[in-house]
């Protein structure tokens, strides 16, 4: 039966509450993830929380399934109010489910190219927005995973976390430095696709091959020029009006979304 909590000082709630902060993420190995939503696709993936939290009268035919799962599965469910919920995520207006799940494995051996034919890779990407949001275009168009390189933001932040509204759990997600990344997808068949204004390709033109990797650079700075002398492919997304690029996160979908109907419209 789950148990209730209402105080700030009680030890669970306050480490609940450091996993905003990137290094107590790291130290203990888990993360948070807010919201039922988030937390029925983590269960329907087979990610159970380690630790629910839940605001006392919120009950929910999806939120008891959880609730009892995550009790069978040897977790812990905490009943407790919308103050100590706002504590732990920081948020004027919490969400009324919060879980504390097990980091997972990032390593990018772990990975099987043949899982799927298109992956999204990501070169010093800075945002979490951007993050979650390539993390749900994977999920959407059946992407493997998403492979971060270089120095980019921790994908499991609240704010990325929250922005990939359950991908994480659906994606796979893998982090090295190029020059590792580079040595791996060689090992193996894979064709890396670049998005760049310096490119002099449009980016219908070509038919991409299977298995396909996009590369997407980092928000302000773009691709290094490293990253694209190593393409297959370099290709550019047409701009018609002032702007002369695109948001990292939707120039994103628009290469998934071409390669993907591409292989659909076969």
């Amino acid at each position: 039966m789950p148990r209730e909590i209402t105080s700030f000082s009680n030890p669970l709630v306050k480490q609940a509450r450091s996993l905003r902060d990137k290094k107590e993420r790291r130290r203990e190995g888990l993360f948070l993830a807010e919201g039922l939503r988030i937390l029925t696709e983590a269960r329907e993936a087979g990610f159970l929380p380690q630790r629910t939290f839940f605001a006392a009268g919120q009950r929910h035919p999806l939120l008891d399934r959880l609730i009892a799962e995550t009790e069978a599965a040897g977790g812990e469910a905490i009943e407790t109010n919308a103050d100590i919920l706002h504590k732990i995520s920081g948020k004027d207006n919490p969400q009324t489910v919060l879980g504390v799940f097990p980091a997972f494995s990032t390593r990018l051996e772990e990975l099987d190219r043949s899982a799927a034919d298109l992956w999204i890779v990501a070169q010093a990407l800075r945002d979490p927005g951007n993050l979650g949001t390539i993390l749900r275009t994977g999920d959407a168009v059946g992407a493997g995973g998403l492979i971060l390189v270089d120095d980019c933001v921790d994908p499991f932040s609240v704010e990325a976390v929250r922005a990939s509204m359950g991908a994480l759990f659906t994606q796979k997600i893998a982090a090295a430095p190029w020059d590792q990344f580079l040595a791996w997808l060689r090992s193996g068949p894979g064709e890396l696709v670049g998005t760049s204004l310096n490119a002099a390709m449009d980016y219908q033109q070509p038919r991409y091959a299977k298995p396909c990797f996009i590369l997407v650079g980092n928000e302000a700075q773009g691709l290094p020029a490293p990253c694209e002398q190593a393409c297959d492919l370099l290709v550019k997304i047409p701009m018609r009006g002032k702007a002369d690029s695109l948001n990292a996160a939707v120039a994103t979908a628009v290469m998934a979304y071409e390669v993907f109907n591409q292989w659909r419209c076969k």
